[in-house]
């Protein structure tokens, strides 16, 4: 009898294994960002530029609209800008190294390694895609720019760097001053009125916004003809 009541209390006395906790081992090596995430993180750079914008413009972003005289049959267009001066459409480009190109030159290159089609004749396409659909919007009250990411520097001729310009190549860091200063430009150039109203612009974002695609599966094939085309 005292055996098995001691026994009992032996038993109850005995504490259940605990599992051993292991410490994360620290990685030597800082993990990668992948190829996805950085497209993320450009664009999200592009959109705090956006928003220091003066509150009487309106921008849209990603937009997918009908164009016949593309080979895909649309236009793809990363940012448009509404201002009551003129349109701003801006193309954005995620490269590492020196772009060399001019205006006129039909490719331009990524350190003497790389050959990318002109992105202010890409840029162009769109533009013509978005007068297009606004009737009534006069090329040269539109603005293209093209937007390289601080991994980049410019071996580009220097008039793509100088606000006059109505072709404008910049740092997505400093894309809101040059927008900035060129509707100063504008606005002392045509000190009595603006080309669009409030309403227009509007009216503008709203055209912009219905003509946009937004369908997945037309986009997804849009970017595999895209695809399809550079790699022949």
């Amino acid at each position: 009898m005292f055996k098995a009541l001691l026994s009992l209390f032996k038993k109850s006395d005995t504490k259940p294994p605990q599992a051993v906790r292991k410490e994360p081992t620290p990685n030597s090596k800082p993990k990668k960002v992948a190829a996805t995430r950085i497209g993320e993180l450009g664009e999200h750079k592009i959109n705090i530029q956006l928003d220091q914008l003066p509150k009487e413009c309106k921008s849209l972003s990603d937009l997918l609209l009908p164009n016949p005289r593309s080979r895909t049959g649309y236009a793809q267009i990363d940012h448009v800008v509404i201002s009551p001066y003129c349109l701003f459409v801006i193309e954005t480009k995620n490269y590492s190294g020196e772009i060399k190109g001019g205006r006129a030159d039909q490719q331009w290159s990524v350190s003497n390694r790389y050959k990318m089609y002109n992105p202010l004749k890409q840029n162009y396409g769109h533009i013509k895609a978005i007068e297009t659909l606004l009737k009534g919007v006069p090329k040269e009250k539109s603005v293209s720019i093209i937007s390289f990411t601080m991994r980049c520097r410019f071996s580009i001729d220097p008039e793509l760097r100088q606000i006059q310009s109505n072709e404008l190549v910049v740092y997505d860091v400093e894309l809101s001053e040059f927008i900035s200063r060129k509707l100063i430009r504008l606005k002392i150039e045509n000190p009595e009125e603006a080309l669009f109203s409030q309403m227009q612009i509007q009216s503008i974002y709203d055209q912009l916004c219905q003509a946009n695609i937004t369908d997945t599966e037309i986009r997804k094939l849009h970017i595999e003809k895209i695809m399809t085309t550079k790699n022949r």
